[in-house]
C-alpha cells in the first residue's frame, strides 16, 4: 500500500514520511532548549513565492547561531520532494535546523550534531478569508513586553514564543483576535508571527527595531516602492497607532491582514482602508505569475 501525503509530507532522517507519522528525539535540543531557527514559505496555486529570499534568511539564521544544515540546492530539493509528495497546490513549508541530541553528559554545543527538517502542510492562516474581509480586533498588550533583542534577535527566525503566547491569552480576555507588544521603551514591535505596518498622513510607517525582517513585509515595502507610495521604517510608540487611518499586518500565513479595532475602539471608519485593501490584492497578485514565484513540477 503506497503511503498517504494527501494531509502534508515531512522530511526526517532522510526520508519523506507522511506528516501524521513525522517524529523528532525527545531529547533534540531544538525542542529541549529552543536551540534552532526555521523558515516558512508558501506555495500559492502551485507556486512557491519568494523561495530564495527565505533560503537566504535560513542560511543568515543558521550562521547567526552556528547551525549546520543542508546546502541550498539539497534543501530546495527537499522542499520540492515535500509538496509534490502531497500533491498540495497551496501549502505552508517548513524547513527547521536544531542543534540536534546530545551524547550523555554533553553540553558543548560545539560537538552536537546538527539535524535538519522539513515539511508540508495544507496552507495555515493567521486570520482566515471570511476574518479579512470584516478585519481584525487588535490588543496592544499590558500585561507582557516583547523579549529583549540583546537577549533574543527577531531577526532570527526562533521559537522562543513564550512573551508572544502570553500576549495572545491576554487578547482573548480582552475579546480581541490578536496581540502586537511593546519594547521596554514603549515602541511599538510584533505580533505573534506577524510585522505590522500603520498608515498615518499618508505615510506607511512600519516598526525598524525589535522584529523579524519578515519577507512579507518586505513585499509589502516593495509594492508600495513600485506604486510610488511613501514608506518609512522606524521606530514609533502606541500613540501613532492611535493616529493612524489604516492598520494591518503582514505574515507568510495570511498576507496582508487588516485590522479594523484597536483596543476596542475603531481603526478609520472600522472598515477594512482603502490602502489596505489596494496592497492586499497586488500581495496576491504577485503570488499568480513573475519573478517571484518558482513553479512546483508535480
Amino acid at each position: 500500500m503506497s503511503e498517504d501525503f494527501s494531509s502534508g509530507c515531512a522530511f526526517v532522517d532522510g526520508a519523506y514520511v507522511p506528516i501524521g507519522e513525522a517524529r523528532i528525539p525527545l531529547l533534540d535540543m531544538g525542542f529541549s532548549r529552543s536551540d534552532c531557527t526555521y523558515d516558512v514559505v508558501a506555495v500559492w496555486e502551485g507556486g512557491f513565492f519568494r523561495l530564495d529570499e527565505h533560503l537566504d534568511r535560513f542560511a543568515r539564521s543558521c550562521d547567526c547561531l552556528q547551525l549546520s544544515a543542508p546546502g541550498r540546492e539539497e534543501i530546495r530539493d527537499i522542499v520540492f520532494g515535500c509538496v509534490r509528495r502531497s500533491g498540495l497546490r497551496e501549502a505552508y513549508v517548513e524547513i527547521i535546523a536544531t542543534r540536534g541530541v546530545p551524547r550523555a553528559g554533553q553540553r558543548d554545543p560545539r560537538l552536537i550534531t546538527n539535524r535538519f527538517y522539513a515539511y508540508a502542510i495544507p496552507y495555515v492562516w493567521i486570520a482566515n478569508p471570511a476574518q479579512q474581509e470584516r478585519g481584525l480586533n487588535l490588543v496592544v498588550a499590558r500585561a507582557v513586553e516583547r523579549i529583549s533583542p540583546r537577549a533574543v534577535d527577531p531577526t532570527v527566525k526562533n521559537f522562543h514564543w513564550g512573551d508572544l503566547v502570553r500576549g495572545v491569552f491576554e487578547a482573548y480576555e480582552r475579546d480581541a483576535d490578536t496581540v502586537v507588544l511593546l519594547d521596554h521603551e514603549g515602541h511599538v514591535t510584533e505580533g505573534p508571527g506577524f510585522n505590522l505596518f500603520a498608515y498615518c498622513r499618508g505615510t506607511l510607517l512600519t516598526p525598524a527595531e525589535g522584529v523579524l525582517h519578515g519577507i512579507t513585509r518586505q513585499t509589502v515595502l516593495d509594492l508600495a516602492a513600485r506604486e510610488r507610495l511613501p514608506c518609512r521604517v522606524l521606530r514609533f510608540d502606541e500613540s501613532l497607532l492611535r493616529d493612524a487611518d489604516e492598520i494591518f499586518l503582514t505574515s507568510t500565513a495570511g498576507g496582508v491582514m487588516p485590522v479594523v479595532r484597536l483596543d476596542g475602539e475603531p481603526v478609520g471608519d472600522g472598515t477594512p482602508g482603502p490602502l489596505t485593501s489596494q496592497l492586499r490584492a497586488l500581495y496576491w497578485d504577485a503570488h499568480r505569475a513573475g519573478p517571484w514565484v518558482t513553479r512546483v513540477d508535480y
